[in-house]
């Protein structure tokens, strides 16, 4: 134990201390955090654009129809000729001409309509007018049926099924896939974690190998505590980079947001150019009491049985990751060759993420969701995509929690086992490319 202490005190020092790991642990946050802001920024300008439409209105059956929004507003046209009003667009600059003719029907005038651009105008804008055109349309056809303005006033109103458990609390929509993105960005920390710093752990095999150090220190220890070794001083080496990029991330995006006095929902929604002319529509923003209902669900999710579950899946996962990284450093010469095994390890971790997203979202106890929070290559992303709904009635059986983590603990004790049998063969083989018939022989050494 003393000299698997040594290993692992020899290779977290050399990571923290080498000059690269100091200048991306200081480095990276300012990078993401200078990102976001510069999105939110962005973003935030983006907004403000504020588009602006003429329209000549030659009929009868659009007057009045046109009101401004914050992203669209509009300037109508009186007595001028079609050629008059799209030369004195030009000359003003607007977004467009919206040029409607006089025919003899609703019909026949929505179809004549144009909407003129210097270019292909933007989604946003021709559902809004979208919107406009339909809605005038349904209203027509609908009193041609006898039914009155009033009447489809009231026929437009949405209508949204409420929901509430047995004990008479009202449930929101929305939660479960809020929910199910909370335990999808725990999964995808791990699946990055995995892969930067497994990839750390099979680069280390690789370098000692080739500078032929390996084969003084494999005097001393045995191969299998090298390996251990190495696999554990890494990881708190990133641990501690990781714990590093959280808190200074955090306390700079915090201060950015301050300076420069932005929100972060700054993204932008499309709720005031769906919403229509011809009806009270309600406001897409949720109610007070909805706003109290999801803080309170929000407040409900077990944070400390996902914060738990989280180390406990990521310690396990990336064990048995960078113990097949380690064992693949050892059977290569140089990075290069490292390819064709590298594809078989993330793809695993590729169907966790969007296999695990489609599946959890739409029915997080399906049974692919169950079999692939059980299968151990898959349980740490994808089980924690399901852990945010709690555990027992209406969240994952406790059995399940426990066979994933009994299964992850088996499959770590089984690669590490079968990883320390080719590292041991592989750490001492120079200048050939190993195939896998021949990982497959040394596994019977």
């Amino acid at each position: 134990m003393s000299k698997l202490k040594l290993i692992i005190i020899r290779e977290y020092l050399a990571k923290v201390r080498n000059k690269s790991f100091v200048v991306m642990t200081f480095l990276s946050p300012i990078l993401m955090v200078g990102m976001i802001v510069l999105i939110a920024y962005l973003t935030k300008l983006n907004d403000n654009e504020k588009r602006i439409i003429t329209v000549l209105n030659e009929s009868d059956y659009f007057s009045n129809s046109f009101y401004a929004s914050e992203s669209l507003s509009y300037i109508e046209f009186k007595n001028l000729s079609f050629e008059e009003a799209k030369d004195s667009t030009l000359a003003m600059g607007t977004y467009g001409l919206l040029y409607i003719p006089k025919r003899d029907d609703l019909e026949a005038t929505a179809n004549s309509t144009f909407l003129y651009t210097k270019e292909s105008p933007v989604s946003l804008v021709l559902q809004r007018l979208d919107n406009i055109f339909q809605n005038r349309l349904r209203q027509s056809r609908l009193q041609q049926l006898g039914v009155t303005a009033k009447d489809f006033a009231n026929i437009e109103q949405d209508f949204e099924l409420s929901t509430a458990t047995f004990e008479g609390q009202k449930n929101i929509k929305g939660i479960n896939e809020i929910k199910a993105g909370i335990g999808g960005a725990f999964g995808y920390l791990i699946m990055m974690f995995i892969i930067i710093y497994g990839g750390f752990v099979m680069r280390s095999v690789i370098e000692e190998k080739t500078s032929r150090i390996i084969e003084v220190i494999i005097s001393s220890v045995k191969p299998f505590q090298l390996m251990l070794g190495k696999i554990i001083g890494t990881s708190l080496a990133g641990i501690t980079q990781f714990a590093i990029w959280i808190l200074s991330a955090s306390i700079l995006l915090f201060v950015s947001l301050w300076i420069l006095d932005m929100e972060m929902d700054t993204i932008p929604t499309n709720s005031m150019l769906t919403t229509t002319t011809f009806t009270n529509m309600t406001n897409a923003q949720p109610e007070v009491s909805d706003l109290e209902l999801y803080t309170a669900e929000f407040l409900k999710i077990p944070w400390v049985l996902l914060v738990c579950s989280f180390l406990v899946y990521f310690v396990l996962g990336y064990l048995i990751y960078s113990s097949i990284y380690a064992a693949i450093g050892a059977a290569v010469d140089n990075e290069t060759d490292t390819q064709q095994f590298i594809f078989p390890i993330i793809l695993p971790l590729m169907l966790a993420i969007y296999v695990g997203f489609f599946s959890v979202f739409s029915n997080p106890h399906g049974p692919i969701a169950v079999g692939f929070s059980l299968f151990p290559l898959t349980s740490p992303i994808v089980m924690l995509m399901r852990l945010p709904g709690g555990l027992g009635e209406g969240g994952v059986p406790i059995w399940q929690l426990l066979v994933s983590i009994t299964l992850l603990i088996i499959t770590f004790l089984g690669i590490v086992w079968f990883a320390a049998k080719i590292y041991r063969v592989g750490i001492l083989m120079y200048g050939k490319k190993p195939t896998y018939r021949e990982l497959y022989k040394w596994l019977n050494y």
